[in-house]
């Protein structure tokens, strides 16, 4: 097996541990395989795979904390990693917001490995990365991909009795098909648990389309739009409000989150009543990482509820200092939403724009959660309820906060493939979305 069993991974622990002389200590481990492939003008590219097992040591004297990590399993090099760790920590500064050690808690347990994944070889990967280029280049097209899946463990124990572990498979395919004179481009993808649900021809048929259909883009006036946005898209809106969650920044008037004259805005309607927002170790659509890396149980946790913030992310310093529980996390969520297919979206349209996929998305307020980014391979103009013409990428200035109060149609949610990194561990599970007033601020010629 590429990954360490739950009987491997205590005792590799425990043999860690067992070396240490601090008066408090973690260790932390992860194993597991990796594998990608990467193919470009039409042929895989690169591939590889690669197997490791990484132990990191903390170790503290007081308030004096260091780490230090090694891939090297013998006693030797176990001990030397558990002896750096010991001689650095009295050389650094005392941290304040050191919790100390966790001792012996429940976490969630959930059978998140599937076989299909764990087994994945080169050769299926060379097959599925095949079904776009064949297509593609049958049609004049040049296609662009990227395959990439990891099964493994994690794992954590303390020397005050904490131990918690997991395993899990998760997977991402994800393709750009262009024109070969570069005017048009259509991006699709997936992520996934289970590779036997993945449907390369499918995607490469969606990102074929796209790339035809936005042959010769047109200027639009930048403003306020209708706007579509199918389901990569939005996830990429509410990841930037779901890492917003934090009740320290709320709390400290850094926030949108936080509450004029002091504390925070748990409790009160902040968003359009149909958004609920969970995240959940063991819903198996979801199945987001069930512990911390000190060994903090996750758990489910509503976020959203009915557009009342029902909930922040309280760390363990933080939620000592408030006199409150740790929360559970965000690593994946789920977000509820309607019954609208993206084909009545677009006849229900008299004009507006449909979006793929946002990239090249950076802060601008964090006081509003206002981002800036630009839209990208595929951008649409609907004109009487059907895509009428390609339009040029649009720089956009939004708040998921402004675009989840003008929600006027909501999809069927469905998981979505990461388009602005190639993470694969947390599942994101989001509708497609028509909102008004979505606000662009200039045209690029960028394809």
């Amino acid at each position: 097996m590429a990954y360490l069993s739950r009987d491997e991974a205590r005792a590799l622990a425990g043999r860690v541990l067992g070396m240490s002389r601090a008066e408090q200590a973690r260790v932390n481990i992860i194993s597991g395989a990796t594998g990608n492939t990467r193919f470009a003008a039409n042929q895989v590219s690169t591939s590889g795979d690669v197997t490791d097992t990484s132990v990191t040591i903390t170790s503290a004297f007081g308030r004096r904390v260091a780490s230090s990590t090694t891939n090297m399993l013998d006693d030797a090099s176990l001990r030397t990693a558990v002896q750096v760790s010991e001689r650095l920590a009295p050389l650094a500064p005392e941290d304040p917001e050191y919790p100390g050690e966790l001792g012996a808690m429940t976490v969630p347990e959930r059978n998140a490995v599937f076989a299909s994944t764990a087994e994945l070889t080169p050769e299926a990967r060379a097959r599925a990365a095949a079904e776009v280029t064949t297509l593609a280049a049958a049609r004049g097209l040049v296609a662009t991909g990227y395959v990439e899946h990891r099964t493994g463990s994690t794992a954590v124990m303390t020397t005050r009795g904490q131990f918690a572990y997991q395993a899990s498979s998760n997977a991402n395919f994800s393709t750009t098909v262009r024109t070969p004179e570069g005017t048009g481009s259509g991006w699709a993808g997936a992520g996934l648990f289970d590779w036997n649900e993945l449907n390369a021809r499918e995607i490469a048929e969606r990102a074929i389309e796209k790339a035809e259909l936005s042959r010769g883009a047109r200027d639009v006036e930048p403003g306020r739009w209708v706007t579509i946005l199918e389901p990569t898209a939005v996830a990429n809106m509410v990841g930037l409000m779901t890492g917003s969650l934090g009740a320290r920044s709320a709390d400290e008037g850094r926030s949108y989150f936080s509450r004029p004259g002091g504390g925070n805005r748990i409790g009160e309607r902040f968003l359009d009543g149909r958004v609920t927002i969970w995240s959940d170790p063991t819903d198996p659509r979801v199945l987001s990482t069930p512990f911390s890396g000190q060994g903090l149980p996750n758990r489910r946790q509503v976020w959203v509820e009915n557009g009342v913030l029902r909930s922040l992310t309280y760390d363990r310093f933080w939620a000592q200092r408030q006199n409150r529980e740790p929360t559970g996390f965000v690593n994946g969520y789920y977000m509820e939403g309607g019954n609208a297919t993206l084909d009545d979206m677009i006849r229900s349209t008299e004009r507006g724009l449909l979006l793929t996929r946002l990239w090249y998305i950076r802060s601008v307020d964090p006081r509003t959660i206002l981002f800036t980014g630009l839209t990208r391979d595929g951008t649409f103009m609907i004109e009487n309820g059907r895509i009428a013409y390609p339009v040029k990428n649009l720089r956009w200035n939004e708040s998921p906060v402004f675009m989840l109060n003008n929600i006027e149609m909501m999809g069927r949610p469905v998981r979505v493939s990461p388009s602005e990194s190639s993470e694969v561990s947390a599942a994101v599970v989001v509708p497609p979305l028509k909102v008004r007033d979505f606000t662009f601020t200039s045209v690029s010629d960028a394809v």
